[in-house]
């Protein structure tokens, strides 16, 4: 069996172990959410909350309908999430530069410093566990990681 048959032949066993591990990891850095005291907004941000304002600061502004499209939900569900952003002053609304009809979402300062603190406390414990890895396995991840981006984005 050819090296190239061999890797065929194990793809739906990596694809399994991917999986599995990508969605532990993701599940793990998901319960390290701020405790409703921290960000003043009285509770943490739900997740989906959280999801459209990195949307939004990653963009630069959007509109609610390239938002909706973007986190493929229906604009009456993301209008609800909108507003809840608005209303804790995470984002604001401005008129459209070109078409009067329409707004854009910006992040406001409030929002990025709250997007800031969350990307912070997750790279910290990223930062902690992978200084509990050899170089070698460092060394794999980082090559591993444009691969698993490439991934994402597919």
């Amino acid at each position: 069996m050819s090296t190239e048959d061999t890797g065929a032949a194990r793809s739906p066993e990596l694809a399994e172990e991917l999986r599995i591990s990508i969605a532990r990891l993701s599940r793990r850095l998901r319960t390290l959410r701020p405790e409703a005291s921290e960000g003043g907004t009285g509770s943490p941000l739900p997740l989906t909350q959280f999801a459209a304002l990195a949307a939004i600061e990653r963009h630069g502004s959007m509109t609610p309908r390239e938002l909706a499209d973007h986190e493929k939900v229906q604009p009456p569900s993301m209008t609800r999430v909108i507003g809840h952003l608005e209303d804790q002053g995470l984002v604001v609304r401005s008129p459209h530069p070109t078409d009067g009809r329409q707004v854009v979402l910006q992040a406001t300062e409030r929002g990025c410093a709250l997007l800031a603190a969350e990307r912070r406390r997750k790279e910290a414990w990223l930062s902690r566990r992978l200084g509990e890895l050899t170089e070698d396995e460092r060394e794999i991840l980082a090559r591993a990681a444009p691969v698993i981006d490439k991934l994402s984005r597919s």
